[in-house]
């Protein structure tokens, strides 16, 4: 049912779903977002990912590869509910995109292929979700495929996720018959007709009709063996109504001890209905997930979700560019109005609040205020970066931020030209401010620039931002192995005689040294031997310091010995 964007719900916090479309890469995600925007009359006309014309894929790297990149947020309204959308990329390389987008959701929408079923990156952001606690529904898409099984698909998730799925469609139709499917709730019929956008609801088929009942019969066990007044009413009356089954489920998805699932192809737009209101109905509301929790003076706080509390939120997402940065929130509690004043609890400082934007991708819609549970963009933040904590200057918190993990591949970047060296830091800087994965550092030994990240095709994408974006002629190459050099095997007895006649009182001195490997375990790094050794006392006490310095000179990483790199590791003793 389609809703006016600006209509205002009868209460506002139980009206509002904040969830994130999950999957595999060419899982249909991005599709499904699409169809979202397209029923909820968001947009007029149906986008495609191989045409290059969806909403959230906006970016033109995004367009080129037929991937999902970056998170992008959207809202739509759906039978007097709000709904705020994250389409979240589905490649292994930005999952801490997928990171940081799950830490500011209620709920999510799990999309698996009816062909592959769970997938290795299915089951990736299925556990980040398991981590962050965050309650989910599957949607088995793809239906119209060659191959199609809805239920070996569940099976799968059965299998490798371990929930508890429950099946709440049978599909009508197989792989290219895919017509539309029977809702085992009401246990009505729901066909998309070719060439229509909404269903048309009609009794179970004939030749369903036995198998609808045994599937439902299978949903109410399953149901009663999860949830204690289900659990009752199927004892007393060996059945369960609607209502009994729409509110079990609901509290199962909350709880996580259930997951619902169904079933559809987004590319045909079949399915998208059913899967809107099982959102409403099924996923929390802000008022539903348990408050949130941050520090305030050593102790820990919590703030509900309530637009009269103290204003509390979370920056997620920033975008900076050279006309300025545009943050994300996520506002957990209080009510934000432009122009007021919030405190940067990481950076210890105050910022202003310019404007509130409405966000739909890379389009916005101005706002006078955003209250707790909606997720807007701001303009004005000077250094919050993501993961910071805004909140009222008279009630500081500070509120858990996204962990970021550790880059695995690096590269050496440099500009083409040294008259673009400075343009090339200031693009880094803005990358780094984005996308807390990357990391930039200067090889102290090569001097090269090094960037960093979680895969190869995260940082080829960053290097071509730079490139599109900035207008940079960027070099990019591997970076400089740092070598170095250690004693493979000792030696004893190296003798030295030094013998220098210039006029004066003349210098001579006979040194003879033991030179051996220096174990990993022995010493740090840089530890480059000993000038006391175990010389008997056969050293000449005079003549021992001088002979030691010279030893940790030549040995030392500047000197580089032998094949011009440093020495690290290895043990000298003076021992005449």
């Amino acid at each position: 049912m389609r809703t006016d964007l600006h209509r205002q719900p009868t209460s506002p916090l139980t009206a509002v779903r904040n969830l994130g479309i999950l999957a595999h890469v060419d899982a249909g995600k991005t599709t499904v977002t699409e169809r979202i925007l397209y029923l909820t009359g968001t947009t007029h006309k149906r986008g495609e990912v191989h045409d290059g014309t969806t909403v959230t894929d906006f970016d033109s790297q995004e367009r080129d590869r037929g991937i999902t990149i970056f998170a992008a947020a959207v809202s739509c309204a759906w039978d007097g509910h709000r709904i705020n959308l994250i389409d979240t990329p589905g490649h292994v390389d930005f999952a801490d995109e997928v990171e940081r987008s799950l830490r500011v959701l209620d709920g999510a929408v799990a999309v698996f292929d009816a062909v592959a079923g769970v997938e290795p990156q299915s089951e990736s952001v299925w556990r980040q979700a398991d981590r962050h606690g965050v309650p989910r529904i599957a949607f088995v898409n793809k239906l119209d495929r060659a191959g199609a099984d809805l239920d070996a698909a569940v099976r799968s998730i059965r299998e490798r996720l371990h929930p508890a799925p429950l099946v709440v469609q049978l599909p009508i139709g197989a792989e290219d018959g895919f017509a539309g499917v029977v809702d085992l709730l009401r246990m009505r019929s729901l066909i998309w007709a070719d060439g229509r956008d909404t269903a048309e609801e009609g009794p179970v088929p004939d030749v369903l009709r036995e198998e609808a009942q045994r599937r439902r019969r299978q949903l109410e066990e399953a149901v009663a063996e999860l949830h204690p007044v289900a659990l009752e009413e199927f004892c007393a009356t060996s059945t369960l109504t609607a209502r009994t089954l729409a509110s079990a489920l609901r509290d199962l998805t909350r709880t996580g001890d259930g997951v619902v699932v169904l079933c559809g192809s987004a590319y045909r737009n079949r399915g998208i209905e059913p899967l809107l209101e099982a959102v409403v109905a099924y996923l929390p509301s802000p008022l539903d997930v348990p408050a949130v929790r941050g520090i305030q003076d050593g102790t820990v706080q919590e703030r509900i979700a309530d637009p009269a509390a103290p204003f509390a939120a979370l920056a997620f997402k920033v975008n900076a560019t050279a006309t300025g940065r545009l943050t994300y929130l996520r506002v957990y509690s209080g009510t934000i109005k432009k122009g007021e004043t919030v405190r940067d609890t990481g950076a210890r400082r105050t910022e202003r609040i310019g404007r509130i934007l409405r966000v739909r991708a890379d389009r916005h819609a101005e706002l006078d205020q955003a209250v707790a549970g909606d997720i807007v963009a701001v303009v004005g933040l000077k250094s919050a970066r993501a993961g910071a904590t805004l909140c009222a200057p008279a009630a500081p918190l500070v509120l858990e931020p996204p962990t970021v993990a550790d880059p695995v591949v690096s590269v050496a970047v440099e500009a083409r030209r040294s008259a673009d060296t400075d343009r090339l830091v200031s693009a880094l800087t803005r990358l780094v401010e984005e996308d807390p994965s990357l990391v930039v550092r200067t090889d102290p030994e090569s001097g090269q620039t090094v960037l960093s990240g979680m895969g190869e095709l995260h940082l080829e994408v960053a290097v071509e931002k730079i490139r599109r974006a900035h207008g940079l002629a960027v070099g990019v190459g591997r970076p400089k192995v740092a070598y170095r050099e250690t004693v493979a095997r000792g030696v004893s007895g190296l003798l030295y005689r030094h013998v220098k006649q210039d006029g004066g009182a003349g210098q001579f001195a006979h040194v003879v040294l033991d030179v051996e490997p220096l174990e990993a375990t022995c010493a740090t790094p840089g530890d480059t031997g000993n000038d006391n050794g175990n010389d008997g006392g056969r050293a000449s006490r005079s003549g021992r310091p001088s002979s030691a310095e010279g030893c940790r000179r030549s040995t030392s990483e500047r000197s580089r010995p032998a094949a011009g790199t440093p020495w690290p590791r290895g043990r000298w003793a003076v021992t005449r």
